[in-house]
This record gives structure tokens, sequence and C-alpha cells, in this order.
């Protein structure tokens, strides 16, 4: 009897304990629903907190983040708050709870992790360019392992919310949608009260001169959600029609009375009527490029850039203002092509990602087009890389040679990034494409590229490098300036091979901004990390005349020196003698850059006066010579102009394809058993994404009995005899 009661003590016990903890959970429950305003203004915080330690890879900087700037602290965790609103629209505000949270510490971790790799932090344009940064696997600024990491991760994370949406618990009182939506609204509202009031006040910075001191300064959680909400140009105050026409009127008298450029000693005869011959124009980014020597703290061995600093010494020079620091070379590049300004895009904008997806922009390419130049461009890297091959065709350029046009075969040692010898041949192609022309060659390098080393990689390096506080630092700046000195004997290579070509030339070199390296102004020479330098050659007597220019000032001085004066935004900056402290020039300059991009191009009458170019890749034509079985049963396809970007195409289906060398590719056996009488055969350079860039000039017919085919091995074939 006794033990019958017991049995069922314990059963009724055991009943009452899940409903007691069921209780106590929707207590809990009921508790978070009551004081949730309460229990999100907290979590918020706690985001906001971890966010900064993830970003800054420091809890000793977040801390002193939130005592030194509490105002942008407690505005970070406001726009938390404020997303955090979202979760009375649904049933299962658990699961949304944890959403957001989820949203906002992945790109607090993305963002220390980019951090990592460069000075700029992640900004909203950067979602776009994740396209470029999986074409970068298998780099030390990408690498392979990272990739799967991070796709696990995001796995791993999808399924849980994936579990707990389906388990997790549902709200059980009444909705009230209407009120939630309400309260969406009215959080809206004051979100954006105290957004203009934060700015009104100056306790919150609406633009950043310096992205990096921006984020710094305001926290991420604003940072990133400025670059969201603040991209392309606002519509400055005063743009009218009126406006713009003064402004291109006084260019316009300028222009009439400018002089050609100044010859000294040369006794050669030019002018700007259009008589004398019009000088070659080559303009080349240096990838990272800086001056080592003006590193305060660092001990070189010796002068790692004497070619670039004799054309310092010889010919006009400077510091250059760049918009980034340690990344963003798009940027530089935009500013140097167009003469516009970036710091009347929203924050961290990548115009390349943004406005030219969709709208032709006036450049130098296109103004040199208009004087009758070939215009071209030559780059070591991908061609669809910050969506460069579009951006190109917009700008107007005839041109674009990028790595899968090109036999790369060196690379830097850490196998990273090709090195730049090549890009001398490539520029000389491009002179030599249009023999009855002028030409403008935009060259961009990357063998300075990041990042840099902790271990020692070099074993005997030609310059020795010491003064950095660790030694992991010491081998990061070593591998750095070994490259740069290599880039210094490249720009040497360059110089020697323009000046033995009888034209008239004219070349600028840039730095596109300082290394991912920490840099603070503090440690550098000029006390400005968004200075880099600038030099100039020319083999016709042009006048040096240093100056120190912004990017987007470059090419109007140099094209001025030279004596062209064209171009809306060129002329302008000639015009304006430079001044870029002086507030009616920004002001000007702002109005134009928005009439050509986003508004009526009231300077070109209203029509589209420089539309994009059909681009070209490559200035190569290849083609298929000819083909045979080999004796493995693999078939090898002979022609020219093959590089390790070479794909043979069978009926327009792309195959598995071997590079041989730059006259044969070769297509594996188990493709080959499958070829069949009539199948076309032809051979694409392709990039990323699978872009064709450019296709043989003819295809071929298979067939098996073909006269082409022969079974002698490989090492014995001929080059074989080009089929007409």
């Amino acid at each position: 009897m006794k033990t019958i009661f017991q049995n069922k003590w314990k059963k009724n016990h055991a009943d009452a304990k899940p409903e007691a903890a069921k209780r106590d959970y929707s207590r809990q429950i009921a508790f978070l629903n009551r004081y949730s305003l309460l229990f999100h203004a907290l979590l918020a915080c706690t985001l906001v907190f971890v966010i900064e330690v993830c970003s800054r890879r420091s809890l000793i900087d977040a801390c002193s983040f939130l005592g030194s700037h509490a105002f942008a602290f407690f505005f970070n965790a406001l726009i938390i708050f404020f997303t955090m609103s979202i979760v009375y629209l649904f049933r299962r505000r658990t699961l949304m709870r944890i959403i957001v949270s989820c949203f906002w510490l992945l790109l607090g971790i993305i963002n220390g992790c980019v951090l990592s790799q460069r000075v700029t932090p992640f900004g909203y344009t950067d979602l776009k360019c994740i396209s470029d940064l999986l074409t970068m696997t298998n780099t030390q600024y990408f690498t392979k392992t990272q990739e799967i990491c991070v796709i696990i991760l995001l796995g791993v994370l999808i399924v849980f919310l994936v579990v707990f949406a389906l388990k997790g618990p549902k709200f059980q009182g009444h909705p009230h949608k209407i009120r939630a939506v309400c309260f969406c609204a009215g959080m809206g509202v004051l979100m954006s009260a105290a957004t203009s009031m934060a700015h009104n006040s100056k306790q919150m910075a609406s633009y950043f001169a310096n992205i990096a001191q921006g984020y710094s300064d305001y926290g991420f959680v604003y940072g990133f959600s400025s670059s969201v909400m603040d991209r392309g140009m606002s519509k400055p105050s005063d743009y009218s029609e009126s406006k713009i026409k003064e402004i291109t009127q006084t260019v316009a008298e300028a222009k009439e009375t400018a002089s050609s450029y100044t010859v000294a000693d040369s006794g050669k005869v030019v002018s700007d009527s259009g008589k004398g011959k019009q000088p070659n124009v080559i303009c080349v980014l240096l990838e990272s490029f800086m001056d080592p020597t003006e590193i305060n703290f660092l001990n070189l061995s010796k002068d790692p850039i004497p070619n670039f600093r004799s054309l310092c010494d010889n010919f006009t020079s400077g510091y250059l203002t760049v918009p980034v620091v340690g990344a963003g070379t798009a940027n530089s590049e935009f500013e140097v092509l167009t003469g516009m300004n970036l710091r009347f895009f929203g924050t961290g904008e990548y115009p390349y990602k943004t406005i030219l997806k969709e709208t032709d922009c006036e450049s130098i390419a296109s103004d040199l087009s208009a004087l009758g130049y070939g215009t071209h461009v030559v780059h070591n890297n991908g061609g669809n890389f910050y969506s460069r091959a579009n951006a190109f065709s917009q700008f107007g350029f005839d041109t674009f040679t990028s790595k899968e046009l090109m036999n790369i075969q060196e690379y830097t040692p850490l196998g990273s990034w090709p090195t730049d010898d090549i890009l001398i041949g490539e520029t000389e192609k491009a002179l030599d494409s249009t023999p009855d022309k002028a030409d403008f060659v935009y060259t961009i390098t990357v063998q300075g590229h990041g990042s840099y080393p902790e271990e020692k990689i070099l074993a005997n390096p030609e310059i020795k490098v010491s003064g950095a506080e660790t030694e992991e630092k010491n081998n990061q700046w070593e591998y750095y300036v070994n490259q740069i000195h290599e880039v210094d004997k490249f720009i040497k290579n360059l110089t020697d091979m323009l000046s033995k070509r009888d034209e008239d030339t004219i070349l600028v070199l840039f730095g596109d901004h300082l290394p991912t390296m920490g840099l603070t102004d503090d440690d550098l020479t000029s006390g400005d990390i968004f200075k880099t330098k600038y030099a100039t050659w020319n083999n016709f007597g042009l006048e040096q005349k240093d100056a120190d220019l912004a990017a987007y000032q470059l090419l109007a001085y140099t094209t001025e020196q030279a004596g062209i004066h064209e171009g809306t935004i060129f002329t302008y900056h000639q015009a304006s003698e430079y001044d870029t402290d002086n507030d009616q020039y920004q002001n000007r300059l702002e109005n134009l850059q928005y009439d050509i991009l986003y508004g009526e191009r009231y300077c070109y009458d209203g029509i589209d006066k420089y539309p994009a170019s059909d681009l070209e890749m490559g200035v190569d034509k290849t083609h298929i010579y000819s083909y045979r079985k080999n004796a493995d049963g693999s078939l090898s396809i002979y022609g020219d102009h093959f590089t390790n970007w070479s794909r043979i195409y069978v009926n327009d289906e792309k195959m598995s394809t071997t590079f041989i060398t730059d006259k044969q590719v070769v297509l594996p056996a188990e493709y080959t058993a499958e070829l069949e009488d009539g199948d076309i055969l032809k051979v694409c350079q392709v990039g990323s994404s699978n872009t064709i860039f450019r296709t043989t000039e003819n295809a071929m017919v298979y067939y098996e009995t073909d006269e082409h085919i022969t079974t002698a091995p490989v090492s014995e074939m001929d080059e074989p005899e080009k089929q007409s």
C-alpha cells in the first residue's frame, strides 16, 4: 500500500515539475514583454559595447570609447534600439531579437576582420565588393581557409535560426498590429529628429573627411548606418541651370586665354591651335606606394626608391592628397581620372559600384578622345575587380588590358600578386596599337599590394629594415620596402622604354594610398596619412613646377603643363588655380559633379555628350591556327596570345583547359573523347564570374579525321603553320 502511495506521489510530483517550470517560464516571458523596451535598451547598449570590442579589437579601447565619447556610444545604442522596434511586428519576437542582434554582431565582427587587413573600416559599399573579395582567395588578403570558415559559420548560424524558428516561443498575447506599426513609424520619426539634432549641435558629424577616424570617434553602428543612408550626392542648395552656365562661361573664357605648354630650351614648336604634335600622356597608379624614408621610426640600409626620387628632383612633383588610407584604390583612381572630389559623395562610397553602374561619366579618357587620342588601360589584376571593366567603359576608354589578357609568369615572393615588369611591354603594346594617334595610357600596378607577412620571407633582402616596435612589424616593413624597391626598378625600366620612342611623352606616377600598416600622422614627415607622392617625367623639356595637389587635381595640372585644355572638370580646375581651401572653388566643383552625374547636365545643354564606349578588352587579336590530338587522348589547340585565363569552349560551353604556352592550350582527354564531328572550337579569355573578355577572331570545326589530327608526341610537334 505504501509503495502504491509512493509511486502515485512520485507521478504527481513529476507531473508538477513541468507545470511549475511552464508557470515560471510564462512569468519570465510576461515580465520581459511588460518591460521589453527597457530590455531592448539594455540589449542595445550591450551590443554596441561588444561591437566596439570587435571593431577595435581591444576591450580597453572599447571602454575608452564609452568614457570619452559617451554621447556617440548612446547614439549608437539608439540606432540599434530603433532597429529592435521591428520585433513588435512579429509573433516570434525572441527570434527577431536574435536575428537583429546577430545582424549587428556579424557586421561588427566583419569590421574587426576588415580592419585587421586595412585601415579603412567596413561600409555599405563594401557589400557590393564581395564578388571582388572572392576573386582574391588564396592570397594573403583573403585565404581559402578563411572563405571556408566564413561559409561554415554562416551555415551554422542559419541552421540555428531555422531550428529556433520552428521550436522557439511565440508571443501569446494580442498582437496589436496597428499599435506596432504606429510605434515603428514613431521610432523612425524620433530617429530622424535625433539625428538632425545631433548634426546641428555638432555632437555627431554628418561627413567624415577621414572615414577611419570618423568610425573611431562616432562608433561603428553610426558609421555603417551613415554609409547606408548617405549615398550618392545630395543636390547642392544653389544648383540651377543659371549656376552651371555661369561656371561653364567662366571656364570657357579662361580656356580662350590659356597658352600652350611651356617648353624650356627644347627648340620645339608646339601650339594649342592643333598644328603642333600632341604628346602622349602616360598615367601610372603605383599600388600602396610611398617614400619609406618619410617614416620616422624606420631604419633602412639604403634608399629604396632612388629612381622615383630622381624624378622628383628633376621634374614636376609633390605631395598628393588622396581620399583613402590602406585600401580603396578605386576611389583614388576615380578622383584622378574624373577630376571629381569624393568628399561630396556618401560615407565610404565607391562610385564604381554605385552611380557608374548605370551612368556614363566624363573623364580624362573621354576628354582626350575628343582631341583624337587613343585611350587605354593596362592592369595586371582582374578586369572585373572593382567593376573596372564597366567603369572604364563608362569613362570612355577604348581598350582595357587586364591580367586575363596577359601572359603573366612572375609573381611576388608570397605568390599573391603579379610583379609589375610585365606592364612595361603591355603599355608599349597599347601605344603601338594606334600608330597614327597620340595616346593616353592609364597603367595600374599591383606589386606593392598588401597584406604583408609577419614572418620573415626574404632570406637575403636587398634592403634591410629595422626600427619597428616588434620583430613581426620589422618583417612586414622589410617585405613591403623590398617590393616597393622592385616597383622603383619598374619605374626606371618604364622611363627607359619611353625615352627610346620617338614621341613626345609626359609620364605621371602617383601612389594611390599608404600601405595597410597602422601608420599615424605622427609617424610621417608629411604629418598626414592621406598624403602620398606623385612624380612626373617628360622628354620634351617641360618646365619643372612642383606643387602639392589633391588627387582630383593631378591630371588637370599635368595636362595644363602639356598645353592641353579640354574637358568640363579639368578645364575648371585649370581656371581655378587649384585652390582646395577656397569655398567658392569647392562649391562650383560640387555643382559641376552633381550636374554631370545626378543632375540635368546643363553643362552639356542636356545631351549625353560623353556616352559609354564599346570597350575592347586587350589590344592583341587572338586566333586559332590548328589543333591536333595527342598520344594521351587530349587535344592541343594552337594559336596566339593565350594566357593562364584562356579557356577552350566547345559549342559555346566552357571546358576544363590546361595552359601550356602563349601558343598552346590543351583540352583534357576525358573531354576530348566526347567531341563529335561538327563541334565548334574556340578559345576565350575568361574573367571572374565567367565573364568572357575576348574570344579568338576565328573558330574551328572539329572533325575526327581532319588533317590537323596527329598522334605525334607534343615534344616532337613543331609549331603548326597558320591555317588560311
